[in-house]
């Protein structure tokens, strides 16, 4: 399967705050709040979600398209792309801005603040689906945060050209309108959202749950340390539980890979179920680490994963899909 990402590509500025964001928040000064956090550590590392997700199919084997823009600082962390897998020819220059920048401090338990600069993101909706696609016929778009010109821009194409696409609107729902998250999620096959992006797109969208399964193929939703949740209309949930007992460096990047390691193996035909699997294996590799492509993927030690915690018979499903004896 040739799966074309479009999203954001970004540096991330990742920092650790050794409290809890709660503590420092009065409840009747909250319309007037003024912090300033002192936090522990700063780690500069390559992210946007495009970038992430299209650097977990491209250790999956799975050649993945990187449609996004970013600045004349993007050399570097090209070259870092390519030599895992990722195609990036698609990804347009920008001679006005730099690469965006992801900002995210953490706190103790895992909950974060985090703020977003665009910068060339602004100029990915110059990028012609049409013309990729003649010249590298495409199997899935996969429309994950960016700008939103770019993202209603991307979804229209992909449905004028055919070509099945997954809805990832996730972080840009605070951004989007009603009407252009229900124009992002009307008639995709996959729609990914977190628990709470979850809530947030029923209320952008005025849709209960039934309504919005009426107009998607599947509805996969990540619950963090509980797994994930898949939903499809007339179909029974079916639920996958984490990988338990993993040590928590830093959560962001794990939602990326867990979309990574799903697309991965829906490509190749395997079960919701096992897909599932595969993906929460992938986040596991992350969340062990500071940043959002810090982990490699050993595909013998993504097997003894799914074999550890979902048992012989998923790690069997798998191995043909990760090059792996059975």
């Amino acid at each position: 399967m040739r799966i074309a990402v479009t999203g954001s590509i970004a540096t991330d500025h990742l920092m650790a705050f050794p409290g809890r964001f709660v503590d420092q928040l009065i409840p009747d000064q909250l319309h007037t709040i003024s912090l300033s956090f002192l936090v522990d550590t700063l780690e500069v590392r390559r992210g946007g979600v495009a970038a992430n997700i299209a650097y977990g199919l491209g250790g999956l084997r799975m050649d993945p398209l990187l449609v996004g823009a970013v600045g004349p600082d993007f050399a570097e962390y090209e070259v870092w792309l390519k030599e895992h897998g990722v195609d990036t020819g698609p990804v347009h220059v920008s001679a006005d801005h730099q690469t965006a920048r992801f900002m995210c401090m953490t706190d103790q338990d895992s909950n974060q603040i985090a703020s977003f600069y665009a910068g060339a993101m602004a100029d990915a909706a110059r990028i012609d689906l049409h013309a990729l696609h003649a010249r590298t016929p495409l199997d899935l778009v996969l429309v994950s945060p960016n700008d939103p010109r770019a993202m209603l821009r991307h979804t229209e194409q992909a449905r004028e050209l055919g070509i099945p696409f997954a809805a990832d609107p996730s972080q840009q729902l605070a951004r989007l309108t009603g009407a252009e998250t229900r124009s992002l999620v009307t008639g995709a096959r996959w729609l990914f959202t977190n628990e709470y992006e979850s809530a947030l797109l029923r209320e952008r969208t005025g849709w209960n749950r039934e309504e919005v399964l009426a107009r998607v193929g599947t509805w996969i939703t990540t619950l963090g340390a509980q797994g994930v949740r898949i939903d499809a209309a007339d179909t029974p949930t079916l639920t996958v539980p984490a990988v338990p007992d993993v040590t928590a460096a830093d959560p962001t990047g794990v939602g990326d890979a867990f979309r990574s390691g799903f697309l991965a193996a829906v490509g190749h035909r395997l079960p919701l179920r096992t897909a599932a699997q595969l993906g929460c294996a992938m986040s596991a590799l992350v969340l062990a680490e500071v940043g959002s492509q810090s982990y490699e993927v050993r595909p013998q030690r993504l097997l003894d994963t799914v074999r550890t915690v979902y048992g012989p018979q998923a790690a069997a499903l798998l191995a043909p899909t990760l090059g792996q004896p059975t």
